[in-house]
């Protein structure tokens, strides 16, 4: 697969750059970025409360600021080279504030750190964040299980899995990371409209 052969030219060349060239070796990660959603469909509701934004828990694998790839079954690896601005967890996080500030729709949002008290809490975990090598190329997975809980009582109020795929153009790190931000970006929207719409029943 051509993302697995470009892993193994990367992993030979690394004793190189150890070994005899410092230049390599120094040069800091290209860091990549994702961005929050913009439109929304007017049809959706509007909300008079407040909501607080958990960052979402990970397995380990994910909870790095490392952009994780899986060559084929049960293995992980990391693109070399390149990175994210934050870790996936937070990184995610700040991404569902600013697309619910997007919206329009809601009075408040927020983390639960800058003290927002909320009626809402929006808890989650991202459970796969990661480009796939398939026979056909190179796609990338994002899958969140939600839940929605009322902070008065602690009761969750609806629970559900968003998930976004996209396909690459080609399998390096800039067409893998468009993948990234086309895949997030359908789990982001389809977030913001199910919270709205569950807080508004």
């Amino acid at each position: 697969m051509a993302l697995r052969r470009l892993l193994s030219v990367f992993a030979l060349a690394a004793p190189l750059a150890l070994g005899g060239c410092s230049l390599l070796a120094s040069d800091p990660p290209v860091l990549y970025d994702l961005s929050p959603k913009n439109t929304f469909d007017d049809a959706g509701p509007r909300v008079d409360w407040q909501l607080v934004v958990d960052e979402p828990t990970t397995p380990n694998a994910i909870n790095t600021d490392r952009i994780a790839i899986r060559p084929q079954a049960l293995e992980i690896q990391y693109f070399p080279g390149v990175k994210w601005t934050d870790r996936a967890p937070a990184m995610v996080q700040t991404l569902l504030v600013e697309s619910f500030e997007n919206s329009g729709r809601i009075v408040g949002v927020g983390r639960r750190s800058i003290g927002l008290a909320g009626d809402y809490v929006l808890t989650s975990e991202l459970r796969e964040f990661e480009a796939q090598s398939l026979a056909g190329g190179t796609s990338v997975k994002v899958r969140m299980v939600l839940k929605l809980v009322r902070q008065t009582s602690g009761g969750i109020v609806a629970a559900a899995t968003m998930e976004g795929v996209a396909d690459a153009a080609s399998d390096s790190p800039a067409a893998v990371v468009a993948a990234f931000d086309e895949a997030l970006g359908k789990v982001l929207k389809r977030t913001v409209v199910w919270v709205l719409a569950e807080g508004a029943r």
